[in-house]
């Protein structure tokens, strides 16, 4: 199975079945002497961990890291980082009425069909238990960029209801179970995700991506463009059918005088935009606005509804999937979101320290 890794100067790969004994990253490119601890990581991977809410799945898994290379003394070295996350909380056998079919809208059939091998036990490597190590390389990842830049995340659409941007409070956030950046919307939420749940159903969602403090300059142009390579990175994360940067799909209804993000300037000789529709990415590079990106999750197929499928035999026959499953992997895809983008914003900020002429 290739393409396991992700990244060109930051480049991590990642490793592990979702019911195996473990998965992990390998982190590759980290420059030495940054300060790192497993207390560093874990934050971050309590985030996204399962179990937290009656709305996320109840496997129960600490998500403990485990540094097991590349820091000395704790610092980085500028080896290889390696990190290691046990699996404590697999139970395989509630795959074992499903395993010779395949469920609609995952990648079961898929994999069959090219490797004439899968793993049923959830989905294996299809997982989004792999998603853990995507948090792990982000908080790396993070480190590198310092803290000058930040990335936050939060869930704006869940189903039809859309956030109130006019309450929006990025402290809210990580008050609520949600990922709502509006206590109000999150307390109407709640009660339509209950109802979905108890139903044995999911339903899909919308999460907003911002990283403010990113320098003017970074990405490369044509191939390499920094808002094709956040959207390739978005693209990759489990569930996700659609990317959006600045205003997206909706700069369709705009016109030019609209779209354009005039431009004065500021304090200190600096450039000043008077909007950011380009979601702080022009030509492909970083215009030191705040960079803005979306994502759109789709429902998981893993309801309790019987849906018709087929099996390995070539036969017709339902399937309803029983086990612990988010009724909406919007909610956790949130953290995961974060990472992915600051995995990009570090490998451009070192691609961009390494071509800069010098003085």
């Amino acid at each position: 199975m290739a393409s396991n890794s992700f990244g060109n100067l930051f480049r991590f790969t990642t490793w592990g079945e979702s019911h195996g004994p473990a998965i992990g990253v390998a982190i590759d490119g980290c420059p030495p002497l940054i300060p790192l601890t497993e207390e560093d990581i874990q934050p971050w991977m309590d985030r996204r961990k399962p179990g937290q809410s009656k709305f996320t799945t109840q496997r129960q898994e600490s998500d403990k890291v485990k540094i097991l290379s590349g820091v000395f003394e704790g610092v980085t070295t500028g080896a290889p980082i390696s990190l290691l996350i046990e699996n404590e909380d697999a139970r395989s056998k509630d795959y074992d009425d499903i395993k010779d079919k395949f469920r609609p809208g995952h990648a079961d059939y898929t994999y069959w069909v090219k490797y004439g091998i899968r793993d049923y036990r959830g989905g294996g490597r299809s997982s989004a238990r792999e998603t853990a190590c995507r948090v792990a390389a982000g908080a790396v990842a993070r480190k590198i960029l310092g803290p000058g830049i930040t990335v936050r995340g939060a869930v704006v659409q869940i189903g039809p209801h859309k956030v109130d941007r006019a309450k929006w409070d990025w402290n809210e956030v990580g008050q609520n179970p949600l990922n709502c950046p509006d206590a109000y919307t999150a307390a109407e939420w709640a009660t339509y995700l209950d109802d979905i749940r108890k139903n044995g159903s999911s339903i899909g969602a919308v999460v907003e991506l911002v990283a403010s403090g990113v320098p003017a300059g970074l990405g490369e142009p044509i191939y390499d463009k920094l808002d094709s390579d956040i959207a390739r990175a978005l693209m990759s994360i489990n569930a996700v059918k659609g990317v959006e940067i600045g205003s997206g799909f909706a700069s369709a209804e705009l016109s030019g005088e609209e779209n354009a993000d005039e431009m004065r300037m500021g304090e200190n000789d600096i450039p000043h935009f008077l909007s950011n529709n380009a979601g702080g990415i022009l030509g492909g590079i970083s215009s030191g606005q705040d960079i803005v990106a979306r994502f759109a999750v789709k429902p998981t197929s893993s309801i309790l509804t019987p849906r018709q499928t087929v099996n390995k035999a070539g036969q017709n026959t339902d399937i309803s999937t029983k086990g612990r499953h988010d009724p909406c992997i919007g909610i956790r895809a949130v953290p995961v979101g974060e990472a992915m983008l600051a995995c990009v914003l570090a490998d451009h900020l070192l691609r961009h320290r390494s071509t800069r002429a010098k003085a």
